[in-house]
């Protein structure tokens, strides 16, 4: 056995003088549906509501103990690993500097702000996180800092790895299966490297958002590999290029036990989650529990743990995550018409809606003196099924059209 276990225990020692250690909770819900006991690691219970705040603390504390003199720390971050630094600064009393995009939404900056409080100042810089990062680097190389990577470090894999200790020492037992979201594989790692030595019989899932499947591009590539285009919608988890550190702790994971989520779907599942237990999850907090319907069969009968990594929900997203969620169910829809020009027409149009279908956007985008005009058209119904009917009766009317919901750059750009 490595040290690493007894490394990963002393970082779960240190964070009980930051916070106790978060809820590991039995979903009764979840449990009756598949058949297994389904906990849920309540990260998003921590007092920045994500499992970052564990890497920056325990990271800062390291560094720390190395030069006690270190009292500046520099990160580049638009989200949790920002609040995590800040939280840490004014715990361990040090100055921060956080670099975040110009781009970055004002709820965040201002989270950032109240948990660093005077200890930190917030450096706005960049239209895209690179530019933001370099920017970081550079200052940091200036004025002597300490940068703190979001999970590309040794000390930051080594706190997160006490969400790993937690588990254990909650649930008393080894879980037969833990379900993890993987983004940069600080989490990944670090839970994996202490579970693996210590609960040798617990299995893994990693998941992944589809728009941003990094350790599947290092698997198939056998080492870190970026990604040309990245969805940014899981912007807990949508990494262009996982750590390197990282995957050398994860290069034996199986390419089958990484499972990817569309992002329209993982909408879905944030929607049950808060209707039907009051759970908030932001878009990579709900990666876990998202996967839970394709393992069905593996899960049934078995003590099945899914870390619901965080819970910095901004609701002004909560229309864009209903409307991903109807998509995905197949109940709303959007279409292209190419609808005639004279009295009538848009009449014999209604008359082919069923008695479910509600129109919720209407807009010519192109009428003239021609015969024919462009229509995009928004339909909602209460049946899936009610599509295909509708679409039979428009091929019918001998009327053009185009579904275009499904097709995701002509969608951003009108819908």
């Amino acid at each position: 056995m490595s040290d690493f276990p007894a490394l990963a225990r002393a970082a779960t020692d240190s964070i009980r003088s930051l916070f106790p250690e978060t809820p590991l909770q039995r979903n009764d819900h979840l449990s009756a549906r598949y058949g297994a006991e389904v906990w849920l690691k309540r990260e998003d219970l921590s007092p920045v509501r994500s499992y970052k705040l564990r890497g920056a603390f325990n990271a800062m504390r390291k560094a720390r103990d190395r030069q006690p003199g270190q009292g500046h720390f520099v990160c580049a971050s638009a989200g949790n690993h920002a609040q995590g630094v800040a939280f840490a600064c004014r715990h361990f009393g040090v100055n921060g500097t956080i670099f975040m995009p110009v781009t970055t939404p004002q709820q965040k900056i201002d989270k950032t702000r109240t948990f660093g409080g005077d200890n930190v100042r917030i450096e706005l810089t960049g239209d895209y996180f690179d530019q933001t990062l370099a920017a970081a680097r550079t200052y940091c190389n200036i004025w002597d800092a300490h940068f703190l990577s979001p999970f590309d470090d040794p000390d930051v894999i080594e706190g997160q790895s006490s969400v790993g200790v937690e588990i254990l020492d909650q649930l008393g037992r080894p879980p037969d299966l833990v379900i993890l979201p993987v983004g940069g594989g600080g989490l990944a790692s670090g839970v994996t490297g202490y579970l693996r030595e210590v609960a040798p019989k617990t299995a893994f899932r990693f998941v992944e958002p589809l728009g941003g499947a990094s350790l599947t591009a290092a698997l198939r590539e056998g080492r870190p590999t970026r990604l040309p285009r990245v969805n940014s919608f899981v912007d807990g988890a949508a990494v262009a290029q996982i750590g390197e550190t990282n995957f050398a702790r994860l290069s034996w994971v199986p390419r089958e036990d990484v499972l990817l989520a569309p992002e329209d779907r993982i909408c879905v599942t944030m929607l049950e989650m808060l209707n039907v237990e009051g759970i908030v999850l932001e878009p990579a907090g709900a990666l876990a529990v998202d996967v839970l319907p394709e393992l069905a069969d593996v899960i049934r009968g078995r003590t099945v743990v899914c870390v619901t990594s965080g819970g910095n929900f901004d609701f002004e997203r909560l229309p864009e995550v209903k409307e991903r969620a109807q998509r995905y169910a197949g109940l709303k829809k959007y279409f292209i018409l190419r609808m005639p020009q004279r009295p009538g027409a848009l009449r014999e149009f209604l008359n082919l809606l069923g008695p479910d279908d509600d129109i919720t956007r209407f807009e010519y985008l192109k009428k003239s003196a021609r015969n024919f005009g462009s229509v995009l058209i928004g339909i909602e119904t209460r049946d899936a099924g009610g599509f295909r009917q509708f679409t039979d009766r428009m091929d019918a009317a001998g009327l053009a059209f185009r579904d275009i919901t499904s097709d995701e750059a002509l969608a951003e750009f009108l819908i």
